[in-house]
């Protein structure tokens, strides 16, 4: 899950592995699987940089079964 924040300034979290592209025009757009669209004050690059972090530390959490 990783935190964004709408362009109203409302911070909400997003389960990160729902993402299917980002894009910058000149907003960000977060596509969902769904084919939703949220649109973000966060830069793409940013986006990008916590859906990546949360993939790793998602990879890093040994699994407790």
């Amino acid at each position: 899950m990783i935190q964004l924040t709408r362009l109203n300034g409302e911070p909400f979290i997003l389960n990160a592995d729902l993402i299917r592209y980002v894009e910058k025009r000149p907003d960000t757009f977060v596509t969902l699987t769904s084919d939703e669209r949220v649109v973000v004050l966060e830069e793409m690059t940013e986006v990008v940089e916590k859906a990546i972090d949360y993939q790793r530390q998602k990879n890093c959490i040994p699994n407790l079964s």
